[in-house]
């Protein structure tokens, strides 16, 4: 064997990982005792004859008596998640080991909780009771040569190495130590082994967790949206009214006011918009409760804001828009201020034709703007705000698409009634 195996075999036995293992083990005997005295004292008292406390054979039973009395304690909630950290800390699981993070919620993970529980319990208790018997006897032949032998009388099998030579007893109680360390080694190491399959999530547990995970993505992915077409709208807004204000401060000063005030109330919308998507962080928490977010019914105050920054919008609709589904109300909201924002920022101050269109299935939103040359380009495959479109469109069931066709760039949305229902 090559001096690195050495240094590994020395690793496995006595390493830190080792003595943790060691730790556990020790853990899960102490543990078991008050259920092994229970049944001790049971047993005394209903069996004639029985000696649990001097007989090995009747520690033996009274150890195997006790393990089913144990395992049912593994059903209470906190058993689960108090043994999946003590494997996490003491028997040296890689990282990258899933164990459950709370209680059981299937009679599934009830079952192989109670089965480590016994599985733990059981093994500690045997090398616990293996180190409290072989220890002393290991120290003992290890000092027996150099000592008399008037504190073996009645132990008996010290006096087998009588006459033997005088190193073989040292030699045999550090074999026996180097069998109890291996021993303990071993057991560790299959509690180890057991553990990921033991106390690992149930299916259900991943499932449930995958979920939590998806519903925490998607509320992420809701607030990065209404911030990106609230906030975005608004600076593009504001940026180019206070553009037009400063070019026509000292010529057209009723103008530049105008742009001022468009300025203040585009700010105040934002502002209370921005307040409806921090609401959504503070959802449960006590507090007035946050500003509805806008819909369709809304949009004559989006339009006139988007006209002060010099923008020319035409609207197409029908007469009324309240009878949208909220939901559909809401979004289609968001996607005309997205795509108002796109024009703002893309085209500048180009005249925009807003259509919408509505019948008993679904409500139709086109917007078109010219471009030119001077035109800034639109990345290929959208921007965030295309982005956040295209990710509103489809949990609404609809279809986008948008593309520039003969000098006009063009967004259609359609948005389905029934599904919003």
């Amino acid at each position: 064997m090559t001096g690195a195996r050495w240094r590994r075999a020395v690793r496995a036995v006595i390493g830190r990982r080792a003595q943790l293992r060691w730790v556990h083990l020790v853990l899960g005997g102490a543990l078991l005792m008050p259920y092994y005295l229970l049944t001790a004292v049971v047993l005394a008292m209903l069996v004639r004859g029985a000696d649990p406390f001097t007989s090995l054979r009747w520690q033996l039973v009274t150890f195997a008596s006790a393990l089913p009395l144990a395992a049912p304690t593994a059903l209470l909630p906190l058993v689960r998640p108090l043994e999946a950290t003590a494997a996490r800390s003491l028997c040296g699981l890689p990282e990258s080991v899933e164990l459950a993070a709370g209680p059981a919620g299937s009679w599934d993970a009830r079952a192989r909780t109670a089965l480590w529980y016994g599985l733990h319990l059981a093994i500690g208790g045997l090398v616990s009771g293996l180190i409290l018997a072989l220890l002393p006897a290991s120290a003992l032949l290890v000092a027996l040569p150099f000592t008399d032998d008037s504190y073996t009388d009645g132990l008996g099998w010290p006096h087998a190495f009588a006459g033997a030579p005088a190193e073989l007893a040292p030699l045999a109680g550090v074999g026996l130590l180097a069998l109890i360390m291996g021993i303990a080694a071993a057991a560790g190491a299959l509690l180890a082994r057991c553990a990921p399959a033991l106390l690992g999530p149930a299916p259900a547990d991943r499932l449930a967790a995958a979920e939590e995970r998806a519903a925490r993505l998607a509320s992420r992915n809701r607030l990065a949206r209404e911030l990106h077409d609230s906030v975005g709208h608004a600076l593009s807004a504001v940026t180019l009214q206070a553009g037009a204000a400063r070019k026509v401060l000292d010529t057209d000063p009723d103008f530049a006011r105008e742009a001022l005030a468009a300025i203040e109330e585009t700010t105040r919308e934002a502002v209370g918009e921005l307040d409806s998507v921090l609401g959504l962080l503070r959802e449960g928490e006590d507090g007035p409760a946050p500003a509805p977010f806008p819909t369709l019914m809304d949009l004559d105050g989006l339009l006139t804001r988007t006209r002060a920054a010099g923008v020319a919008v035409k609207l197409t609709a029908p007469g009324t828009l309240d009878r949208l589904p909220p939901v559909v109300s809401r979004e289609a909201y968001r996607i005309v201020q997205e795509g108002l924002s796109n024009a703002l920022r893309h085209a500048g101050r180009v005249p925009v034709r807003l259509r919408i269109a509505e019948d008993r299935k679904k409500v139709e939103i086109t917007m078109e703007n010219p471009v030119d040359g001077t035109t800034r380009a639109r990345p290929t495959g959208g921007g965030r705000g295309l982005r956040g479109i295209a990710e509103r469109v489809t949990l609404l069931r609809g279809t986008c698409a948008w593309d520039t066709v003969d000098g006009v760039w063009r967004l259609t949305v359609r948005l389905p009634l029934e599904a919003a229902r």
